[in-house]
């Protein structure tokens, strides 16, 4: 609200004013390997995950290079998966997703640099997107959050550490 426009007269906010958003979704990114536990193998463990990405709890966010990754890795041979099941498990998830552009590389906060090379990217969205939390089971990023070198950007976490928050 600005310093000219005054509360209505009961006491909310003036009229034309946008309104306030008391629940706004948790924005997440959801590494790869968490995509695949919910989008191919459907992980019981972390189907209170995916409740909450359907009913607009979490926002996940992602952009074009988390996509292309989980796209190439539906593909892995190991998973044995159809095309039809590829493409059911990526549409799935990108509906759900809200895509983020990168910013100027000027504009951002420096980031501490993952011993793997292709997590990166995923700290970068983070950063990016505002998100909250970095939800990974993948042990370089788990370490990255011991050393707390991200505070006040976002937190690395666990699926259980993340579902047990409120």
């Amino acid at each position: 609200m600005t310093g000219d426009q005054a509360p209505d007269a009961t006491g909310g906010p003036p009229q034309g004013a946008p309104p306030v958003v008391h629940d706004a979704p948790r924005r997440v990114v959801l590494d790869t390997n968490v995509l695949v536990a919910l989008y191919v193998f459907g992980d019981p463990r972390f189907a209170p995950m995916r409740e909450r990405l359907v009913r607009g709890k979490w926002l996940a966010l992602t952009d074009a290079a988390c996509l292309a990754e989980f796209r190439r890795v539906l593909a892995y041979p190991q998973f044995g998966l159809s095309d039809g099941h590829q493409e059911a498990g990526f549409a799935d998830y990108a509906a759900l997703a809200l895509g983020i552009a990168r910013p100027a590389a000027a504009a951002v906060a420096p980031l501490p640099r993952c011993a793997d090379r292709d997590d990166q990217k995923f700290l970068e969205l983070a950063r990016d997107g505002g998100a909250e939390w970095l939800v990974t089971a993948d042990k370089q990023l788990l370490r990255l959050a011991r050393r707390d070198r991200l505070r006040g950007l976002f937190r690395i976490l666990p699926p259980d550490a993340a579902l047990a928050e409120p």
